[in-house]
């Protein structure tokens, strides 16, 4: 899988839509791109939760990848504000929302429930998509709001 640079603000017109952009559809392609290309990052801490936003065209392809948060052993702190910026810095049709749990345990917490409704929320006031909230334990332990049901 072609890895993605990392952003904090690319201007618009420097981001090109090549035909070969890996897609993401499923948790298995969030999964994917996370293993392969986020944990690379020098920002990449595995003992603290990581959360990033994959902003993504209007055919799932992935534009663009960009750090939101890095917090502590068991939470991290989200606001729409800071979910959506790279998306609208980009133009990017949707977004996928992916975060670690250091403890192996992929098991959505009551704060990223909430959250995920919050930024979906917000998504469709910006009428830009959140497709999924994918939240990594491990290889084995992917868990999607998405396909939970959690996510309206």
């Amino acid at each position: 899988m072609k890895c993605l640079t990392s952003i904090k603000v690319v201007p618009v017109g420097s981001v090109r839509d090549l035909p070969t952009r890996p897609r993401c559809v499923n948790k298995e392609d969030v999964a994917r791109y996370w293993f392969e290309c986020i944990e690379k990052q020098s920002w990449f801490e595995p003992e603290k939760e990581c959360a990033v936003v994959i902003a993504l065209n209007t055919r799932n392809g992935i534009i663009a990848h960009a750090l939101v948060s890095i917090g502590t052993l068991n939470s991290t702190l989200l606001h729409p504000r800071e979910v959506f910026r790279p998306a609208i810095v980009l133009a990017a049709a949707a977004i996928v929302l992916v975060h670690n749990h250091p403890s192996g345990d992929s098991t959505p917490s009551s704060d990223d429930i909430t959250i995920s409704r919050q930024l979906h929320q917000a998504g469709e006031l910006l009428k830009i998509e959140l497709v999924d909230h994918v939240i990594i334990g491990s290889a084995v332990a992917v868990s999607s709001l998405r396909v939970m049901g959690l996510l309206p």
